[in-house]
């Protein structure tokens, strides 16, 4: 850390008085996704920006062993923002997304996501390339309890694009937003989702940092309005069986010299080799990534055919049948592919490092992309899938695991220490789910035999 405050800490401090914060709350995730903070009173805010905040990284999941213990977060000014959930005319507490550093190099620490994200990002920036993204994270609603406890009953009847009546989460998704708003997002879009009870806003494009910086934001957010409103929010996958689980389509596009490396005019698909050599990298190492994008054992309950959800490692420019997806663009800067696989139960820096070293991959390799899929996969049967020669993602965490420790380059975006946690902690998680016996299994069987 620097001794001397950077122009960008100033207008922070600046903010923190002229908004009354007096609580910082110093953000960061641990290697599952799950959001992490230190809370310090706001007018530590200037150490924090020249000495950094201290804290004990062993009591975090997958960080370091308790004899190398001590780690310090250096907060991002440019990540600051008042949280909407408590901001009265008296106090506000404000937010700050921190980068975590090993005290006993001084350098980035190797378990952080972020930083992990950040590798990926300077790969990509080596190259010549900026990396943009985009998500669209769903979620469901559910009502709680009398002891304020989630249950899987939703509060509305709405189907996709529904109005009220139907939809009476309106006013919930209203208030989240104006809460994103406030904290600087710049939404593009929101409606009511296919399930009852499911629901997906949309921001607006940024560089991969920010957006994945966005969606940890946007999930704590969205719980915490929800709960405001006596609701339940879930970024589960499956949350409810035999109806449509809850995704987080990503969209990609790289930028060179301010122009998007993604677009050309003269192809029949307005996709340039770079932009196929990227989606041939993605799909080349979608059985691993799918590990970190749909990290969970609900994970697979989404990933099933019949539910609109994409599990055919194809690529198209027409349906959404296929894992990764050619949208529409109006402008050639707005021409993109969208993988639509990725799950918001993901730790998004994770995921979208895992995607972005595969689709840089691809463009090292000078890889081929396959002829666009334009009929329906959904309604191929086995002899027809071989025959185009599309395989499927896994399907269930184990075998995504198995695909993750046969990936070297995946294996290399996260880092030797985030891989080694990462599979150990998802290794534990699938056995313990092998070993439990379901409700359906007792219904099934008990009686039965």
């Amino acid at each position: 850390m620097t001794s001397e405050l950077s122009p960008e800490a100033e207008d922070v401090l600046e903010e923190i008085e002229e908004k009354n914060v007096d609580f910082l709350r110093l953000q960061f995730t641990d290697i599952l996704g799950t959001i992490k903070n230190v809370s310090v009173p706001a007018d530590q805010a200037e150490k924090a920006f020249t000495e950094g905040i201290y804290f004990d990284g062993s009591s975090i999941n997958g960080f370091v062993r308790i004899q190398e213990s001590d780690m310090r977060l250096d907060p991002d000014p440019e990540t600051f923002a008042v949280l909407p959930w408590r901001n009265d005319d008296e106090s506000a507490a404000g937010r700050l997304i921190c980068d975590v550093i090993d005290t006993s190099t001084g350098k980035p620490f190797s378990g952080d996501p972020r930083g992990v994200l950040k590798r990926a990002i300077a790969r990509a920036e080596e190259m010549g390339y900026e990396v943009n993204a985009a998500p669209e994270p769903e979620f469901f609603l559910f009502e709680e309890d009398e002891e304020g406890r989630a249950t899987t009953k939703t509060n509305d009847a709405g189907g996709y694009f529904d109005l009220a009546p139907k939809d009476l989460a309106q006013d919930v998704r209203r208030d989240i937003i104006f809460g994103l708003e406030d904290m600087g997002f710049d939404i593009e879009a929101s409606h009511h989702e296919v399930a009852q009870g499911q629901h997906e806003i949309n921001f607006t494009y940024d560089d991969a940092l920010s957006t994945a910086d966005n969606v940890a934001t946007f999930r704590a957010v969205v719980r915490a309005i929800a709960s405001e409103h006596d609701l339940h929010a879930t970024f589960m996958p499956k949350p409810i069986p035999r109806i449509n689980g809850s995704g987080m389509h990503t969209h990609f596009s790289l930028f060179a010299d301010g122009e998007n490396a993604f677009h050309d005019e003269d192809d029949e698909f307005n996709l340039s080799d770079t932009a196929k050599s990227f989606t041939a990298g993605i799909l080349e190492h979608a059985e691993a990534i799918a590990a970190v994008a749909n990290p969970t054992v609900n994970s697979y309950k989404r990933l099933v055919p019949g539910y609109e959800a994409p599990v055919y490692v194809a690529w198209s420019d027409r349906n959404r049948s296929a894992l990764i997806r050619k949208p529409a663009a109006r402008t050639p800067a707005a021409s993109r592919i969208e993988a639509r696989f990725p799950d918001p139960s993901c730790n998004p820096y994770l995921a979208f490092a895992a995607l972005i070293h595969a689709g840089l991959d691809g463009i090292e390799q000078d890889l081929d992309c396959d002829d666009p899929v334009r009929e329906n996969i959904y309604e191929f049967d086995e002899a027809k899938r071989e025959e185009y020669g599309i395989t499927t993602l896994p399907s269930n965490l184990g075998e995504a695991i198995d695909a993750l420790e046969a990936d070297e380059v995946i294996q290399d975006a996260l880092g030797e220490h985030v891989y080694e946690n990462f599979v150990e902690a998802k290794t534990q998680e699938y056995d313990e789910y092998r070993i439990d016996v379901s409700q359906w299994e007792l219904d099934q069987y008990l009686e039965t035999f």
